[in-house]
């Protein structure tokens, strides 16, 4: 049996990982679309079916309310939003708000995402009052893209996205998780879509995404359970 899966990508990395031992044990396949937000929004605005869903919590929310996801979401991931550089590059002071704000006035370019982390960034280089100084020197990816390939081609001189996609990434230097006081951490959740053609063997994945043996996975990987 098919599962098919509409997923964001911040997790990526435990779900790869995982999904095989998943097929391994009851002979389903699963087959991932991975997509940004907007576009997630967009495939099933336009009618397109899936088994599962994967985004931020806020998303599913909207998503069960405007009827396109069945029942009630599941959490399964969170992370907060981490910093990079360019391997090799020097590492900025990030261990306060001050500190954060120095660094982005202090670089050439910055790079950050679409996604839940960058319009959370928007927000916070607003309150830090560096937002125009900030917009001149921004490399945003589209949706569904990564920070972390413009930070090693040196596109940006630092980056900021969720801790998950940029711990991995070859020729980046993770530099640490924003401190405390300008931290946000985003929760990703499962829906099952209202159309899913195999609804039961999409929350079979989902139970075991969340069982606990697969717990040491997403910590590898830089994501916390909710």
């Amino acid at each position: 049996m098919e599962i098919k899966v509409l997923s964001s990508l911040a997790h990526r990395e435990a779900y790869l990982e995982l999904v095989p031992q998943f097929e391994r044990t009851t002979g389903h396949k699963v087959t991932t679309t991975w997509a940004g937000t907007a576009d997630i929004k967009k495939r099933l605005t336009a009618g397109e079916i899936y088994d599962a869903v994967i985004v931020s919590s806020t998303t599913i929310d909207e998503l069960i309310k405007q009827g396109k996801v069945a029942g009630s979401r599941v959490d399964l991931a969170k992370t907060g939003i981490g910093v990079a550089v360019r391997a090799g590059a020097h590492k900025p002071d990030i261990s306060s708000g001050a500190a954060v704000k120095n660094a982005l006035l202090a670089a050439m370019t910055v790079g950050y995402s679409t996604g839940p982390s960058g319009v959370y960034l928007m927000g916070m280089f607003q309150h830090m009052g560096i937002a125009e100084e900030v917009k001149a020197k921004t490399r945003q990816v589209p949706s569904g893209g990564t920070v972390g390939p413009i930070i090693a081609s040196g596109e940006a001189e630092i980056g900021f996205q969720q801790v998950s996609e940029l711990v991995h990434v070859p020729g980046v230097d993770f530099v640490g998780p924003l401190p405390p006081e300008v931290q946000h951490v985003t929760v990703f959740s499962c829906g099952i879509h209202a159309a899913a053609k195999n609804p039961d063997a999409a929350r079979g994945l989902v139970n075991f995404l969340t069982a606990p043996i697969a717990d040491p996975v997403f910590k590898k990987h830089g994501l916390d359970r909710p």
